[in-house]
């Protein structure tokens, strides 16, 4: 496989299981289906109605048919034998109106009514022939002398119901032309739907009510799970900014179904406190049974040192090389300690709202001075009101191994910048220095357990020399500041980064959440 292909492949392998991607198609598919549907079983029904019309169309017909007699033979006097005879001829709930154009009529749309089945009064006749002129209906009178036109129209009749002009068909004698007119009510009509959109019928509107209340629910049901989410992570969140007050999963959540989810993150929630407490509680003891034989070494040393003789350079290069030996595995021991409370408090760190401004004022008017007896000086430039969410023991070991890592760089005369300002959502701080900087090749790797490019300094020189003449091996640097600085920073939900300065030196920016 191609490497674009594989890129491809590897990035929809990470859309696909989106929560919002699935929910685009569900909500693709609730739209897309019930549309094709819907032209579906419009076009049936508009063939539906077709034949329906045809139907009436015909039966219009067949009572035309029936009444030419007596519409050749018609006298003004008497309509009594056509009434009778529409009577017979029309059947179920079929209503029938017989119009009439006079031939020499001063307008083509001038119709009268003659006769109706079932019988209605004058005055109804009135009103409809009103109704349906206000409608329109009278205008597709117009022409229709000349042949027969199917209609569907519905409109409200004086009695208020709904009713569906379904025929007009003509026939012309020499007093002028007649007009049989047939229609149902809506409700008989095999289909409701003519003379009306299809999606004013009935079942569509039912139809569409379910599936609307159908793809309601599954969308609810959707959010529902993504809100159960959110509150889960929010609450993961408050969990560790918090501690143990954040609350539990399981009082939280709202949804049976996710129960033995938010009992499980319980669980190992409680079980990652309680690792951190074992934790913190073995570094305690392991410090105190390291340090109190090394202490009664140290103080054994003392009488051994009176009782070499004067000019014995070999046991005194022997015990020098004891003393800074048990200096070397205090440091080591204190550093052990210290990496495991590091690790303790990146499973459970303890945090608070924190005025990271006045912290490192104190701190830094501290350093200022010691840093002056050395020949160094320190500049910094400090944004106030920046109150982060961190712990304080956390972040004060972050910026004393950033000053004593700058410090321990820096040539003689110079100075350390330290700048704290606010960035987005974050407070940014920015300890730089003036030595050599970094190989851009160990960028990457300087925040590493273990790694250090720092020179030796003169008592590890010391030690490794007599080593050296005493045949042991030679020991390097043991660096785990800059580690440590990581460690603390991520703990807190901040991150750190470093890049060479262009004027030399090197810049480590640290970030801290700022309280919102």
């Amino acid at each position: 496989m191609s490497e674009p292909a594989r890129k491809v492949g590897n990035e929809f392998g990470r859309i696909w299981p989106s929560f919002i991607t699935k929910l685009a198609i569900l909500l693709t598919t609730f739209v897309t289906v019930p549309m094709i549907l819907y032209l579906q079983f419009e076009a049936a029904d508009e063939e539906k109605k077709s034949l329906l019309l045809k139907n009436v169309q015909d039966e219009g017909r067949l009572i035309l048919q029936g009444l030419v007699p007596l519409l050749e033979s018609f006298e003004e006097q008497s309509t009594e034998p056509l009434h009778e005879a529409m009577g017979r001829l029309r059947t179920g709930n079929l209503k029938v109106k017989l119009l009439f154009r006079p031939r020499h009529a001063e307008q083509e749309s001038t119709f009268f009514y003659v006769a109706s089945t079932p019988a209605v009064s004058t005055d109804y006749l009135q009103k409809e022939r009103r109704d349906l002129i206000e409608a329109g209906i009278f205008e597709k009178l117009l022409g229709t002398c000349e042949g027969n036109r199917a209609l569907a129209t519905r409109y409200t009749n004086p009695a208020g119901d709904d009713e569906v002009l379904t025929s007009i068909t003509p026939f012309n004698t020499a007093a002028g032309c007649w007009v049989v007119i047939t229609s149902h009510e809506a409700s008989s009509l095999f289909g409701s739907s003519v003379g009306q959109p299809y999606w004013k019928a009935p079942e569509v509107r039912l139809a569409a009510g379910i599936y609307l209340a159908m793809a309601l629910i599954v969308i609810a049901l959707f959010f529902g799970i993504r809100r159960s989410l959110s509150r889960f992570e929010r609450l993961a969140r408050a969990i560790r900014t918090e501690g143990e007050s954040a609350g539990s999963f399981a009082q939280m959540n709202r949804m049976p179904e996710l129960d033995g989810v938010a009992e499980e993150f319980d669980r190992v929630v409680h079980r990652l406190r309680e690792s951190a407490q074992h934790i913190r509680q073995a570094a305690e003891e392991n410090a105190h049974a390291l340090k109190a034989p090394l202490a009664v070494i140290s103080q054994s040393i003392e009488p051994l040192k009176r009782s070499i003789p004067q000019g014995d350079q070999r046991r005194e290069r022997a015990v020098e090389l004891i003393e800074r030996s048990v200096l070397k595995l205090d440091a080591l021991v204190s550093a052990a300690r210290q990496m495991e409370m590091v690790a303790a408090e990146s499973i459970d760190p303890p945090q608070q709202r924190l005025d990271a401004s006045s912290l490192l004022e104190r701190m830094l008017g501290a350093y200022a001075e010691s840093m002056a007896e050395s020949n160094l000086r320190l500049h910094f430039r400090l944004e106030s009101g920046l109150v982060i969410l961190a712990n304080e023991e956390l972040v004060e070991t972050v910026v004393e191994n950033l000053l004593e890592n700058a410090i321990s760089f820096s040539p003689p005369g110079g100075f350390v910048t330290v700048d704290l300002r606010r960035h987005e959502r974050w407070a940014e701080l920015v300890v730089e220095d003036q030595g050599k900087g970094v190989d851009p090749q160990y960028l990457g790797t300087i925040f590493e357990r273990y790694f250090s490019q720092r020179p030796p300094d003169a008592l590890e020189l010391a030690v490794e020399d007599m080593a050296e003449d005493m045949g042991n091996e030679r020991h390097t640097h043991f660096g785990i500041g800059l580690w440590i600085v990581r460690r603390n920073a991520e703990a807190v939900g901040g991150s750190v980064s470093a890049r060479n300065s262009p004027y030399g030196g090197l810049r480590v920016t640290v970030r801290f959440p700022l309280v919102r």
